[in-house]
């Protein structure tokens, strides 16, 4: 039994919703999460920053001559 063109294809798109809806549930859980961890009240307290003396660069270029 041969289907008319419009049913084929009707038929092949309900075939793709499934991995369609599980595409777009990938994509969108992320931003879903990203906006649920951003909704808490609580407050972070960072350390203080330590400002960088350079000594590392001088060391790697000290120990890179010898």
């Amino acid at each position: 039994m041969k289907m008319p063109h419009p049913t084929r294809r009707l038929l092949n798109n309900l075939r793709l919703l499934p991995r369609a809806l599980l595409v777009s549930l990938a994509v969108a859980a992320p931003i879903m999460a990203i906006s649920a961890v951003r909704a808490s009240d609580s407050t972070i307290i960072e350390a203080p920053y330590k400002k960088n003396s350079g000594a590392g660069f001088i060391l790697m270029v000290s120990l890179q001559r010898a």
